[in-house]
């Protein structure tokens, strides 16, 4: 029973998603979308997938920041092959195990650690992850040139002490075990989304997009935070209706919107590929010598 809700969410996921791509495909020119990647530069195209494979390394050293901090001294290499692994099954086996839970399980079969910890720390590092990109969006919002958000900047600054007040405050009460890598964890967070922003720097280079970087930017940001939401497969269709109403916002053009987010969509889908390795092969896991 609970596999066939389990194909009957994944059904639905799989559904919506193709729904939101159909509506924003009716919305724009498809043709044109189409002419715009077939003229991206592939050497600025290369950058960005290395900006974003760079992202990752930086967000599974996050992650075994928290590992560490429940007596598993993965070493970094494990740590990395177990996330590219956990990134290939998000994406290409959504009606199977979660890349987070079957991190978890491993996690927990392979070592003797309590499941409440597993979880907690899997949860943790997505709450940090969510939290930088919340806090560079305010920052960019405040960088805006837009008459429709002025009067509210005050509260994006206000926004950007508070929300790391409350997640520190919810660190050092709720999660006392964790607390000591706290900075050090948001530090890495910020390097994840520095170094996914230049990616998309230079897929607004790739598509020779001049000006309005900032905008392109904060829509990219947004369009992240929508896709962790558990509505499609891996944010397919979601991230593309964050920029297409972005652009509308805006004023940017939709095709180009558009193009970047698919364009961001493929880089991510080429770097989980590469986990289907270590589907056939597990990893072994290894740990530092303490």
């Amino acid at each position: 029973m609970a596999n066939l809700r389990k194909k009957g969410i994944t059904l639905l996921k799989i559904l919506f998603s193709f729904v939101l791509l159909y509506f924003v495909f009716t919305k724009i020119q498809f043709s044109e979308v189409w002419e715009i990647l077939k003229g991206s530069n592939f050497y600025y195209l290369f950058a960005a997938l290395l900006l974003f494979i760079i992202s990752k390394v930086f967000s599974a050293l996050r992650l075994n920041l928290y590992i560490h901090q429940i007596k598993i001294f993965l070493t970094q290499l494990s740590n990395i092959k177990l996330y590219l692994l956990g990134m290939f099954y998000n994406l290409f086996l959504p009606g199977g195990i979660g890349g987070d839970a079957y991190k978890g399980y491993v996690l927990k079969k392979q070592y003797e650690v309590k499941t409440k910890s597993v979880v907690s720390i899997l949860i943790l590092d997505r709450l940090n992850g969510l939290l930088l990109i919340f806090v560079i969006s305010c920052l960019l919002a405040l960088l805006l040139k837009e008459d429709r958000i002025n009067s509210y900047k005050i509260f994006f600054g206000i926004a950007i002490s508070l929300s790391i007040l409350v997640f520190w405050v919810f660190n050092k009460r709720f999660f006392s075990f964790v607390y000591p890598v706290f900075w050090k964890s948001l530090g890495f967070s910020a390097l994840v989304q520095l170094a996914q922003l230049v990616s998309v720097l230079f897929i607004l280079k790739a598509l020779d997009v001049e000006g309005n970087n900032i905008a392109y930017l904060f829509i990219f940001l947004i369009s992240s935070i929508v896709s962790v939401l558990p509505l499609t497969i891996g944010g397919i269709g979601s991230r593309e209706v964050v920029f297409y109403y972005g652009a509308l916002w805006l004023a940017l053009d939709e095709n180009t919107s558009v193009s970047i987010s698919m364009l961001f969509f493929l880089i991510t889908a080429l770097v989980s590929l590469m986990g289907i390795i270590y589907h056939f092969r597990k990893p072994e896991l290894k740990e530092t010598i303490i």
